[in-house]
């Protein structure tokens, strides 16, 4: 019986992860949730949400403070909704007896107060805190993650790669727990996902999830240039800073072998020696569709990254995931 329901809340779970993280579950989702108590804070706020049995202060309110006591609250209850959502798919998660605390300004002599959240009659689970989502255009960068995440998550479903999608599932169940902000919990997702697609996948193989993930994807409505618009879409999600273009890189379809790129303020962080590049790449097969880069390599450089596509089929495909960093420029 247990084997069962472990089994059907993983079930469940997996049809959650493969439509992009934005299916609801009980009411909005975990990522609304989170959205909605990150609005509630502000900084220097007194209040802030805490365990009142062992002093523990739960995600994902942890961090988080709030500028008066019914904002607390308010805030404690949709950390319950939170917890109750996730803990649907993982039974694990541990149950808290949340209290609003008190902590007064720096320097000041007022001791703390502690209010606990005992007046239960003001909320149920079944009338969620927060019922839709938040205000379109709010985070880009997470939806922009989490988009990328759940259309090769929804690829490798349907490619029968079981194996995977376990691992990351396993992952989100991890991250979801332990990370904080949303902004982080969607960069250690991708950076999750890279990983296991890099180790468990052949390089043609990366390509081809890559690719039939792209165009799971919303088409590029205008005839920019693949890699500018490529860039530019990263860039106005967050994904990087800023970039430059080598004289190459103007036109893709013009023969070039290989073009460079110079990127600052990427969001992914290196790991062992490679930079995980699943989100420029997937973006770059869904403007370029017909001729998406064969190899990546990745040089350190003028506090940023550059990058070089490799074009042409040789058939030594590397780094369409994850790129070597080859050292300084």
């Amino acid at each position: 019986m247990v084997c069962r329901t472990l089994k059907q809340s993983r079930f469940r779970f997996k049809k959650a992860i493969k439509w992009g993280f934005r299916v609801s579950m009980v009411g909005p989702t975990l990522i609304d949730i989170r959205e909605h108590i990150d609005g509630l804070g502000t900084k220097g706020g007194q209040y802030y949400v805490r365990c009142g049995r062992t002093g523990d202060r739960p995600v994902p309110a942890a961090g988080t403070r709030f500028p008066d006591r019914a904002t607390a609250r308010a805030a404690a209850r949709a950390t319950e909704q939170y917890r109750s959502a996730l803990r649907r798919y993982d039974p694990q998660v541990p149950y808290y007896d949340l209290i609003v605390c008190e902590e007064p300004p720096m320097g000041s002599t007022k001791g703390h107060r502690h209010d606990s959240m005992t007046e239960r009659d003001e909320y149920t689970l079944s009338e969620p805190v927060i019922t839709k989502t938040p205000t379109p255009g709010h985070g880009d960068l997470v939806e922009f993650c989490h988009r990328v995440a759940g259309a090769v998550f929804e690829t490798l479903s349907e490619s029968g790669y079981d194996d995977i999608e376990t691992a990351v599932m396993d992952a989100y169940f991890e991250l979801a727990e332990n990370v904080g902000g949303p902004d982080e919990l969607c960069l250690c997702l991708l950076k999750s996902i890279t990983a296991e697609l890099h180790e468990r996948l052949s390089p043609a193989d990366q390509a081809e999830v890559l690719t039939d993930a792209a165009a799971r994807l919303k088409p590029p409505t205008d005839e920019t240039n693949p890699l500018d618009a490529t860039l530019d879409t990263l860039e106005q999600r967050g994904v990087i800073e800023s970039y430059t273009g080598s004289p190459d890189s103007v036109d893709l379809d013009t023969g070039a072998e290989a073009v460079v790129v110079q990127i600052s303020g990427y969001a992914l962080s290196a790991q062992n020696d490679r930079l995980p590049v699943l989100p420029v790449t997937l973006e770059l097969c869904r403007h370029h569709t017909d001729h998406p880069p064969q190899s990546i390599q990745v040089t350190t450089g003028d506090g940023g990254w550059q990058l070089m596509f490799g074009l042409a089929d040789t058939g030594d495909q590397n780094g369409i995931v994850s790129a070597p960093i080859d050292g300084e420029v």
